[in-house]
């Protein structure tokens, strides 16, 4: 219910009379709007009535505030460094990076591409890293590359060759990157890129192969073993699968090492010892009837949640071809992936099978989220919540037991105590009715700016 998971924000609001609350001590400097509790959701549209731009959320009250920051005509993928002080915006229209200042709530430039990216990183060194796939090179390699943004200064400073380069992820210490490409080519390699490295004149990228169709890998905490998610078949590979990457030393390079076959494997989550792992497996995804712990779904076709023990050698994962345990989750390509403080796992995906209509609900209404609460021994069930469209956004707290969720142009707040929208039942005026905070035009992404 939401009374009891806005317990703590009474209690905070009761105790602060006037004074801005969220976060930050007694002095502490304060941007333009005077929140330290803000959220960022790039709004893609361009009407009478509202500018296309990233919107400012009070986020500890789910509420739409004045400003924000300006990004382009069109922005959506965002992206925010560690630290929260600078974000990123991809804004499609101009194929340009739109860079936000995060304490002065203000745009600091633009960064043109040589194209599109559906990935890409800030660090805390100032510079930025997209992956596109597009990019072009006169003569030698294939087109693709990770092109190095200054944040600072503008502009880029170098453009790495990555053939149809897909994706990037960083290292805990932001001294490593991954790149996936997508190419046929290249459908067993992993390129790790060290940012130390550009512009030095030593190389920056080294492969590393012995893959099956990698999209996507997460870091140990220390960083010294990156858990590859092998597409498999699902992307003209083979076997699903979730294999290691020894990431190596100064002395010693990186290796390929034991992989695990898993139903599926396109996105991951670590905590602790177990590494949630989703994906199809193939093309279509298993027939949500085989598996015996779907609901009862008008869908044809269900995605799978796997979870690996990392904590032991080799790898172990119980659910792997074992219909009584496998876990279904909604069907496409997954690529979003978050869990709240309370353990509540949420997974999204795009072109997925959509049921019914949110708008009009009759029957089933389905869409790309699941959501499956890691804190319940032995579950093996998700929740798929009644709604429609892609997820392209997710963003838990520390402080709340609430998730944002970007679905279908949306901006939706779960109760992380009950998986369901969090509806005002407590006659609040400052919460939202519905679940949803009302804003103009298509949202794509979101994005919390303050640690709270």
């Amino acid at each position: 219910m939401k009374k009891s998971a806005l317990l703590p924000v009474l209690l905070v609001f009761g105790g602060c009379g006037l004074v801005s609350c969220g976060g930050g001590g007694a002095g502490a400097a304060k941007p333009p709007s005077g929140l330290t509790t803000r959220v960022l959701a790039s709004q893609s549209v361009s009407s009478p009535t509202a500018s296309p731009g990233l919107v400012l959320i009070n986020g500890w009250i789910d509420r739409l505030q004045r400003g924000g920051i300006s990004a382009g005509s069109s922005p959506g993928l965002m992206a925010i460094s560690p630290d929260r002080t600078t974000v990123l915006a991809f804004d499609s229209v101009s194929n340009s990076v739109e860079v936000g200042n995060t304490q002065k709530e203000s745009s600091t430039g633009a960064i043109p591409l040589s194209g599109p990216t559906i990935s890409m990183v800030a660090l805390n060194t100032g510079f930025g890293y997209a992956a596109v796939p597009s990019a072009p090179f006169e003569s030698g390699p294939p087109p693709g590359a990770v092109e190095v943004m200054n944040l600072a200064a503008g502009g880029l400073t170098a453009t790495l060759s990555v053939p149809n380069a897909q994706t990037v992820v960083a290292s805990p210490d932001g001294t490593e990157l991954l790149v996936f490409g997508g190419d046929s080519q290249i459908s067993h390699v992993v390129t790790i890129l060290y940012p130390l490295l550009v512009n030095t004149g030593n190389p920056a990228t080294v492969t590393v192969s012995g893959f099956d169709s990698p999209v996507y890998g997460v870091f140990s905490p220390d960083g010294s073993t990156a858990y590859i998610m092998n597409c498999g078949a699902q992307c003209g590979g083979t076997q699903a699968s979730v294999q290691i990457l020894n990431l190596g030393t100064t002395t010693t390079p990186p290796t390929a090492g034991a992989s695990l076959p898993v139903n599926g494997a396109t996105i991951g989550f670590l905590s602790g010892s177990t590494l949630y792992v989703a994906g199809q497996g193939t093309p279509t995804g298993p027939l949500c009837a085989s598996l015996q712990n779907a609901a009862p779904t008008a869908a044809t076709y269900c995605g799978t949640l796997d979870l690996v023990n990392v904590a032991t050698t080799p790898l172990q994962d119980p659910y792997y071809n074992n219909p009584a345990a496998e876990i279904a989750i909604t069907d496409g390509y997954h690529d979003r992936i978050d869990m709240s403080v309370n353990g509540q796992l949420f997974i999204g995906s795009y072109d997925c099978t959509t049921i019914g209509n949110v708008n009009n609900p009759q029957g089933e209404v389905r869409g790309c989220l699941s959501i499956f609460d890691t804190t319940k021994p032995g579950n093996s069930t998700a929740v798929i919540p009644p709604d429609n469209g892609d997820v392209t956004g997710l963003q838990s707290f520390t402080t709340r037991d609430v998730e944002y969720v970007a679905e279908g142009g949306n901006l939706r707040v779960y109760d992380t105590l009950t998986d369901s929208l969090l509806l005002d039942n407590i006659n609040d005026s400052n919460f939202p009715e519905t679940g949803t905070i009302i804003i103009t035009g298509y949202i794509i992404d979101v994005k919390a700016i303050d640690f709270f």
